[in-house]
Formats: C-alpha cells, structure tokens, sequence
C-alpha cells in the first residue's frame, strides 16, 4: 500500500494522513466545506475561496478535468483542496487538463484519501478554524506552533481584485453598468452581458469620480473573499452612490450594502457552501434552490434601524439572504444567481436589475 505522504493539522491538534495531488507547497488557510456534487472547477476559481482551504462533501473529484472555458477567474486564489477519492484521468470530450496539472500551475495543494465525512462533521461542530496542509513527517506540536504564529490575512478583497479598469462591452448593448469587483466571477460578467449589458469593472477601491465618468445605468458590487467589514472603500463608495443610480449587490456585494446602510455582519460558526441551499422569496413566497459561498451574514435584527428591508430568507437556519430598499433602488441577495442550480429560478434577479435601469432611464421615480 503507498504510503501516507501529506497530512493535514488543525488548530485544535487533529490530524488527517493521505496523499498529495496539485501543489505539494506547505500552507496554512481557513478549512471549510462546500457540499456541491459538481463544479470543482469554479470552486477551486472562485476568488471568495482566497486564504481558504475547501474540504469537498462529496468523494469523487477530478473525475471531468479542466475545460478552459470554464474558469470563474484567470489566476485561481483558493488556498487549497481536500477529498476523498482524486482521479487523475478524466473521462469528458471537453477536457483539456487534468485537476491536478492546474492546482499545481497555480500552487495550489490538495490532499486525497482521508475520511471527509469526519471532517466535514468536525467542521460543523467545532466551526471553520486554521489548518495546515503539510508533508506527513512534520511534528505535530511543530505544525500545532505555526497554526499559533500565523494570522490570515485581511487584504483579500485587495488581493484578487482588478488593479485596472476593464470592459467587456456587447453589439448593440443596451445598458452600461459599472461593477466593482471585490472578487468577481466570469460568470457574473457572462449573465450580464446576455442581458444586453456592456460592463465596465473598476477596481475595488475606485472612486466615485472615475465611475461616475462613464455615466453608467446602474452598480453592480460583486462577491468576494474575507470579512465585509475590511472593505472600508466600498461600504464608503455605496453610501454615496445610493440613490444615485440603481444598485445590485451579490454574496459579498449585498454585506456591503447592508453595513453601508448602518446594519452589522457577523461570521456564521461553519458558512454556506454548496449548490442546494433552500432560500424563500418573502416577496412572492415561493423557494429557491440557491448556490452559496459565504463565511459571512448580515445581523437580521440591525437591519430594523436602516432603511433596508428583509426580502429573502435561508430556510436551514433562518439568515437574511436578500435585502432592498425600494426608494433608492438598491437591492442585493446573499446567493449566487448567476450560478443557479435547477432550472434557473434565481435568474429573474438580473431581469430585475434591468428593469431598474430601464426605469431610470425613462424617469421612473420607483
């Protein structure tokens, strides 16, 4: 039987043995777990997942390789990957390498062969916390020290976003929306665009006077990675733009609106990851299958003293998954509509988006 070659060490002095595939780079992240069944691809390119490492619910991984086209950012970020069964030859017409080949070209570590149920079931009941991701021979009270010296940093937002304004404009677009992108999927761009939006993405500490230089329709704040309340620049940039023009925020970019109309976050003990999350829609009261990538909430109980209003709410725990203030035309979800599982029931939203800008175009009050 090959042996054990890579282990992970929690801060709480746990240890996990098994094999390493990707970066075999040392490391220490936050662990979390995302329950989806497919779309290891855009987890392992999805920008939120910056200083963290994803342990996957579900055991067979790599089994589709990497196809080009569906990459959520060019330069992946994610701190690292754990499962529990890897395969490295990849059965699909559309696969141009294999999981591994792109962990290791973005150092990126992974580790296969422990039991991910056990620690998917410690995450839940001890909560997110330090892990290092390291070769099976270092000592634990040795890996236990580095856990203790290391902080995660809380430039993340900084780190995966733009340092240049971009655009991906359309023929014949109809709207022109500046987006802020604190860590933003391809795919938000994508669902945009199909919609008739050219898009101009500023970085994330642009100012009101570079976007209000391309007289945009409306403000899109992408997701991101880290603690909304490390993005001072933002939450600044929303208060004075609200009721300026329409907003729309996601995962991120909806924190950020709610501290930017005086509400709190707070960390959630293990997060929201996964493609199956049931959210109601308190404005029409039907249920969405929703998928989400969040550490982070917005407190329910702040929001009484703001001007925003409590539209969507996640059924496993009761969290605020949308917020809107109607007279400022603002509104933003926890979720992530662009990557809806099922039939595509969280779409609409960008249609509603568009109807706000619409509205505003032909001099709609509300």
């Amino acid at each position: 039987m090959k042996k054990f070659d890579r282990k992970l060490i929690l801060i709480d002095g746990s240890e996990y043995y098994g094999y390493g595939f990707g970066s075999f780079k040392e490391k220490i992240t936050e662990i979390v777990f995302n329950t989806s069944l497919v779309g290891y691809q855009e987890i392992i390119s999805d920008p939120s997942y910056t200083y963290q490492t994803v342990v996957m619910a579900y055991p067979l991984i790599g089994n589709y390789g990497i196809a080009e086209d569906d990459f959520e950012t060019e330069s992946p970020t994610i701190g690292g990957l754990v499962v529990r069964d890897y395969n490295d030859q990849p059965s699909n017409f559309r696969s141009q390498h294999t999981l591994s080949e792109i962990m290791k070209k973005y150092q990126i570590p992974g580790i296969c062969g422990i039991d991910t149920r056990k620690l998917v079931r410690s995450i839940r009941d001890l909560g997110s916390r330090k892990v290092l991701i390291t070769d099976a021979g270092t000592p634990l009270e040795e890996g236990i020290q580095k856990l203790k010296d290391y902080q995660i940093p809380k430039d993340a937002v900084s780190l995966v976003s733009r340092k240049t304004v971009e655009q991906f404009f359309i023929k014949n677009g109809a709207y022109h929306v500046a987006a802020i992108d604190c860590g933003m999927k391809q795919n938000i761009v994508r669902s945009l665009n199909r919609r008739g939006c050219n898009v101009t993405i500023f970085p994330w500490d642009a100012s009101m006077e570079e976007i209000e230089k391309i007289k945009p329709d409306g403000i899109f704040l992408s997701n991101g990675p880290g603690d909304p309340a490390d993005v001072q620049p933002v939450i600044e940039l929303v208060k004075t733009l609200k009721g300026k023009y329409p907003i729309f925020g996601i995962c991120l970019g909806h924190q950020i609106i709610s501290l930017a109309y005086g509400a709190k976050t707070y960390k959630l003990k293990f997060g929201h990851r996964g493609g199956n999350h049931p959210v109601k829609n308190l404005l029409t009261g039907k249920i969405e299958m929703t998928s989400q990538n969040h550490s982070y909430a917005v407190d329910r109980e702040s929001l009484a003293n703001t001007r925003l209003k409590v539209t969507h709410l996640n059924l496993l725990d009761q969290t605020v998954e949308g917020v809107a203030c109607e007279e400022d035309k603002v509104f933003s979800v926890q979720y992530h509509p662009e990557s809806a599982p099922g039939p595509q029931d969280s779409s609409y939203l960008f249609e509603q988006f568009i109807e706000m800008m619409e509205r505003t175009k032909n001099g709609e009050t509300n």
